[in-house]
């Protein structure tokens, strides 16, 4: 049965107007206060002022769309700011019982106004971004035909539309998928979060019986982008580790750079990625073959993304100035969390200063509510699948650890956006299904570094009678992955990354290569001998370095180095070894320790064309606290711990068929990102959301 046509203003549209205008009234108001330049002669002018802004608003964004169409992101971004910047002027300037004396006045006005707004929204608790989609909200619920203040469902059922329906099962409408990746999100750490009512979004769902949650294996290298690469695209085996050094291009890659990306994404794409047909891919590292690609890591070189859907975050009053108000509030707290750390004698812990309270902040705030805006726009659009990469988590647990309470606190955050996008899907074109996935978990423990007293790559070198690598911070790293997807997308041109080395000064210019990388993805460590045109045995880096191997196995943080034998891959232990290929175990099994999964995903590693002439994995403690190779107390990329053991929450009709699982440690769960990839695509297809081909 179909639902009643909702009508075109309701008194709950009426209500959000007048709160929205008074809001803004009572910003402006503070702002001419404060700002000695401009005067207003009466209360009622300034109520007049924010009704100007906000007709202005109105007016103004159908041009605005039209003109940044044409341009892309970044004319959005500028002519959002001079629409915001002209409207206040012209109030300030033309109204009658207003005066500025400057355009200078007229920015202190704009800007002054967005932090007070800012900060009320905080002091009255409103502490989500439902601001950013205020217009979206009151459309949905228009449309679904609710109140203003309605509950997104009430618990326990199941009518309420915990898959984006309105009304249960009279709902006609043609269905859609949103795809969220929470990244990092161990399914343990969310278990955690639900017992605390830390995201009660999920919490419904899964009280309901309208969702279910399970795990999925993340397999080595259990990294962003192979766990991506896979979970879009199918495949993994173009990603050895975090970043790895290619023989072929004779050069380290680095998928956090969009030339690289863009280059492993076009080896492993068909053409046919999970969001091939209609579908948007918002702030992924790759784009699974979306016709509209938002913020994506692999498609940075050819821009933001269209420039109309940016101009609603862009040009709406006051919202990119609360957005960047919340992006400093961020970091503060982010400097005041890791003193807190250091004062109670937090361990293990790392410092937390340098780039990455800057870093949180754009990520945890400006980019999360740029990522609301956009999810929330292809929703009313009715794109037929949505895929949407969220990092906060991810961001804060490597620094402060997984459990931790600002990491935990980060998922409530989430979980708000999350249940805003279910809000708004209520009332869009298309009935959406929420499927939220991790790409992997995290994994506490003290670094390499703070238990041996020297980083991997020094230790490598030292035991090589090399001397120690320069050290240096670089924007590579996890960390960096959303500021380089929008910094490189506004050059819109790569970082001359792509280079080969190729052509027949190839061997002359071996010797100009580093004689060993050593890279660290999490507690998996790789070293490469670059100047050797092929990978070495393990009887050919005996010869050459002699105490390399023993010496790395001595080491209180190491628990396995992989080496190439004349049979195949064999990791060795201290007390012993494990014949990869044969299964055969010599000693004391240095695998025993990691679960049953570590042969199988050892040897595919190994096995993989740019992996590492060694693969170093950390000693994993009783409690699954691992060592990662680098400065990160919150590790993910090889075995121990929780870092393997990702999540999958799916509505419950759309089914996990048991024939698709392995066993791991006693658990029947989908082992690899490919498989959870297949069956993505397999619940696609059943609701008519793939093109046959």
């Amino acid at each position: 049965m179909r639902r009643h046509r909702p009508p075109l203003v309701t008194v709950a549209d009426a209500r959000a107007a007048l709160w929205s205008l008074t809001a803004t009234a009572a910003g402006l108001g503070v702002a001419i206060v404060l700002v000695s330049g401009v005067r207003v002669a009466s209360p009622w002018d300034v109520l007049l002022v924010a009704l100007v802004v906000g007709l202005g608003d109105a007016l103004l964004r159908a041009p605005l769309r039209r003109l940044a169409r044409a341009g892309g992101a970044v004319v959005a971004l500028v002519l959002g700011l001079a629409a915001q910047v002209l409207v206040v002027g012209a109030a300030l300037t033309f109204l009658p019982g207003v005066t500025s004396g400057s355009w200078a006045d007229v920015l202190a006005v704009l800007l002054v106004a967005g932090v007070v707004m800012a900060c009320g929204h905080w002091v009255v608790g409103a502490r989500d971004n439902a601001y950013v989609v205020g217009d979206l909200l009151r459309r949905a619920r228009r449309r679904a035909g609710l109140p203003r203040r309605a509950a997104v469902g009430e618990a326990g059922t199941d009518d309420a539309g915990a898959d984006g329906s309105a009304d249960g099962g009279s709902d006609d409408r043609p269905p859609g998928v949103l795809v969220v990746l929470l990244d990092g999100v161990a399914r343990p750490t969310l278990e955690h979060a639900l017992e605390a009512g830390l995201v009660p979004t999920m919490e419904r769902w899964l009280g309901s019986g309208s969702h279910r949650l399970e795990s999925w294996w993340a397999r080595v290298p259990c990294t962003t982008p192979a766990s991506t690469l896979g979970l879009l695209h199918g495949t993994t085996d173009a990603v050895p580790a975090f970043r790895w050094w290619s023989r072929r291009l004779g050069r380290l890659v680095v998928t956090n750079r969009p030339a690289d990306a863009a280059e492993v994404e076009r080896s492993a794409s068909d053409g046919r990625g999970l969001l091939a047909d209609g579908g948007v891919a918002v702030s992924t590292m790759f784009s699974g073959d979306a016709p509209t690609s938002l913020l994506v890591m692999s498609r940075a070189t050819e821009g933001l993304g269209p420039g109309q859907l940016f101009v609603r975050f862009f040009a709406s009053p006051f919202v990119l100035v609360r957005a960047l108000v919340g992006t400093v509030g961020e970091a503060l707290k982010e400097v005041y969390q890791g003193w807190q750390q250091v004062v109670r004698g937090v361990r293990p812990r790392v410092p937390r200063r340098g780039w990455y309270p800057v870093l949180r902040a754009v990520t945890n705030v400006l980019l999360r509510d740029l990522n609301t805006s956009l999810v929330a726009e292809q929703l009313v659009r009715g794109a037929p699948v949505v895929c949407v990469d969220l990092v906060d988590y991810d961001e804060i647990a490597h620094h402060a650890g997984p459990l931790r309470p600002e990491s935990l606190r980060a998922l409530e955050g989430l979980d708000r956006v999350v249940g805003l996008w279910e809000e708004i899907a209520r009332g869009a074109p298309r009935r959406y299904r929420t499927v939220v996935v991790s790409d992997h978990g995290q994994s506490l423990g003290a670094t390499f570094e703070q238990v041996v007293g020297r980083s991997l790559s020094d230790e490598v070198h030292r035991l090589m009678a090399l001397p120690a690598p320069a050290r240096g911070e670089h924007p590579d790293g996890e960390a960096w992955g959303p500021a380089n997807t929008a910094l490189h997308a506004l050059r819109k041109d790569g970082d001359g990354a792509g280079r080969l080395l190729v052509g027949p000064d190839r061997d002359t210019r071996r010797s100009s290569l580093p004689e060993v990388e050593v890279i660290g993805s999490g507690n998996l460590g790789m070293v490469w001998f670059c100047r050797e045109p092929r990978r070495l045995s393990a009887a050919d880096v005996a010869v050459r370095w002699p105490a390399l191997v023993p010496g790395l196995l001595e080491s209180p943080a190491v628990g396995c180095v992989v080496v190439h034998g004349a049979q195949g891959p064999v990791a060795r232990g201290r007390l012993g070894s494990h014949d990869l290929a044969t299964g055969r175990v010599t000693g004391r099994d240095p695998l025993a320790a990691y679960g049953s999964r570590a042969r199988a995903d050892l040897l595919r590693v190994a096995g993989l064309e740019d992996a590492g002439d060694l693969v170093v994995v950390s000693a994993v403690g009783p409690m699954g606290r691992v060592h990662a190779f680098e400065g990160l107390v919150g590790s993910h990329g090889g075995l121990g711990g929780a870092q393997s053991e990702a999540l999958l929450l799916h509505p419950a009709d759309l089914v996990v068929p048991d024939d698709e699982r392995e066993d791991v440690d006693g658990a029947r769960v989908l082992v690899g990102a490919e498989a959870v990839h297949r069956r993505l695509v397999a619940w696609l297809a059943g609701l008519g959301l793939r093109e046959r081909t």
